[in-house]
Protein backbone atom coordinates (compact mmCIF):
# COMPACT_ATOMS: atom_id res chain seq x y z
CA UNK A 1 0.00 0.00 0.00
CA UNK A 2 1.34 3.41 -0.96
CA UNK A 3 1.22 6.61 1.07
CA UNK A 4 -1.36 8.00 -1.37
CA UNK A 5 -3.65 5.04 -0.74
CA UNK A 6 -3.36 5.58 3.00
CA UNK A 7 -4.23 9.28 2.75
CA UNK A 8 -6.77 9.31 -0.10
CA UNK A 9 -9.87 7.13 -0.11
CA UNK A 10 -10.14 4.46 -2.79
CA UNK A 11 -13.81 5.27 -3.31
CA UNK A 12 -15.47 8.68 -3.41
CA UNK A 13 -19.07 9.77 -3.08
CA UNK A 14 -20.64 12.01 -5.73
CA UNK A 15 -19.49 15.26 -4.10
CA UNK A 16 -15.92 14.00 -3.70
CA UNK A 17 -15.78 12.67 -7.26
CA UNK A 18 -17.13 15.97 -8.57
CA UNK A 19 -14.42 17.90 -6.71
CA UNK A 20 -11.79 15.47 -8.01
CA UNK A 21 -12.93 16.00 -11.62
CA UNK A 22 -13.66 19.72 -11.30
CA UNK A 23 -17.34 19.39 -12.26
CA UNK A 24 -20.52 19.89 -10.30
CA UNK A 25 -22.24 17.02 -8.49
CA UNK A 26 -25.26 17.71 -10.71
CA UNK A 27 -23.15 16.99 -13.79
CA UNK A 28 -22.20 13.57 -12.43
CA UNK A 29 -25.85 12.88 -11.58
CA UNK A 30 -26.92 13.81 -15.12
CA UNK A 31 -24.24 11.58 -16.63
CA UNK A 32 -25.37 8.69 -14.43
CA UNK A 33 -29.05 9.06 -15.21
CA UNK A 34 -29.22 10.30 -18.79
CA UNK A 35 -25.84 9.70 -20.45
CA UNK A 36 -23.88 7.00 -18.61
CA UNK A 37 -21.60 6.55 -21.64
CA UNK A 38 -20.34 10.14 -21.18
CA UNK A 39 -19.43 9.87 -17.52
CA UNK A 40 -16.98 7.89 -15.42
CA UNK A 41 -17.71 4.35 -14.28
CA UNK A 42 -19.50 4.16 -10.94
CA UNK A 43 -20.64 1.52 -8.48
CA UNK A 44 -23.94 1.14 -6.71
CA UNK A 45 -23.80 -0.53 -3.34
CA UNK A 46 -27.44 -0.80 -2.43
CA UNK A 47 -28.69 2.73 -2.99
CA UNK A 48 -25.29 4.33 -2.45
CA UNK A 49 -23.25 5.52 -5.46
CA UNK A 50 -19.47 5.43 -5.24
CA UNK A 51 -16.67 6.20 -7.69
CA UNK A 52 -13.31 4.42 -7.59
CA UNK A 53 -10.42 6.84 -7.76
CA UNK A 54 -8.76 4.65 -10.39
CA UNK A 55 -11.88 4.90 -12.62
CA UNK A 56 -11.84 8.69 -12.30
CA UNK A 57 -8.17 8.78 -13.34
CA UNK A 58 -8.94 6.51 -16.32
CA UNK A 59 -11.86 8.76 -17.25
CA UNK A 60 -9.61 11.83 -17.27
CA UNK A 61 -6.82 10.07 -19.17
CA UNK A 62 -9.25 9.00 -21.90
CA UNK A 63 -10.12 12.65 -22.52
CA UNK A 64 -6.63 14.02 -23.12
CA UNK A 65 -6.68 15.88 -26.43
CA UNK A 66 -3.61 16.89 -28.42
CA UNK A 67 -0.07 17.28 -27.19
CA UNK A 68 2.23 14.38 -26.40
CA UNK A 69 1.74 11.71 -23.81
Amino acid sequence: MTITELVEPLMLDTAGAARFLGVSPQTLEKWRCYRPEDGPAFMKIGRVVRYRRSDLLDFMAARVVGGTR
